[in-house]
């Protein structure tokens, strides 16, 4: 299955009289990176649940395309990795042992799996790492591991929660080439930060704020034609923050 896409349309979601999501609109193409930017509260992780059909709108859908045609969740939802925000490893597990249990969860054959592992691993600088037990990690060092092993069957789209948040400068950096080098093989990444600097690194980007989508395109177009210097100039400017 190729060329997936995703649709947003019109999605409404309410918390006890709290607007989580309010007529919210986006469309995501394959080959893209998305950064989702908004602060605390911003309705990002609500958004991604419905996304994933683990929550239910209140108003609006969510739909998919795949080479043309509109298709089912359930059709796609094997080729969709998910980071979310709370740790989701095996504290007891080594880096080598969870790249293993992944392969046998995704049936890679011991050729395919050898070749995709020796890259990722080289790519986020854990080849010296192999038998730490994923518990003993710094936090970069556990969120890289946790993207390899999305990584590992080549999913057509991945789904990341706020995965740089509290990672070090130098792992973010590190992250960063991981997520650069799945879209420069194809895959869709959409990931949610409320790290206004990482908005530039991003091919495309949606600002949020309670529940609402302020503006969205391409980074640099954004900052050109708002004249802000910088994302948080610009989201400032724009109500964010407030």
């Amino acid at each position: 299955m190729n060329d997936i896409e995703i649709d947003v349309s019109s999605v409404t979601k309410q918390f006890r009289g709290t607007m989580a999501l309010d007529n919210v609109s986006m469309h995501f193409l394959p080959g893209n990176l998305y950064g989702i930017i908004g602060p605390a509260g911003a309705g990002k992780t609500t958004l991604f649940r419905i996304m994933l059909n683990l929550m239910r709108a209140g108003n609006g859908r969510v739909s998919y395309r795949a080479n043309g045609h509109d298709v089912s969740f359930d059709a796609v939802r094997e080729h969709i990795a998910y980071m979310p925000q709370s740790q989701s490893l095996y504290s007891d597990l080594s880096v080598d042992e969870h790249m293993d249990f992944f392969r046998r969860l995704y049936g890679m054959d011991d050729g395919a799996y050898q070749k995709k592992k020796d890259e990722l691993v080289h790519l986020a600088r854990l080849d010296k790492f192999l038998d730490l037990p994923a518990g003993k990690l710094s936090g970069g060092m556990y969120k890289k591991l946790g993207l390899m092993c999305a990584l590992l069957r080549a999913p057509k789209i991945m789904l990341l929660d706020e995965p740089t948040n509290g990672v070090d400068p130098i792992s973010r950096r590190e992250f960063w080439a991981l997520l650069h080098d799945a879209q420069a093989n194809g895959i869709m990444v959409i990931m949610s930060t409320a790290y206004m600097d990482e908005a530039e690194r991003c091919s495309h980007v949606i600002l949020m704020e309670q529940g609402r989508v302020l503006d969205s395109g391409d980074p640099r177009d954004l900052l050109t034609r708002t004249g802000a210097s910088t994302f948080d100039e610009f989201f400032i400017g724009r109500g964010g923050g407030q």
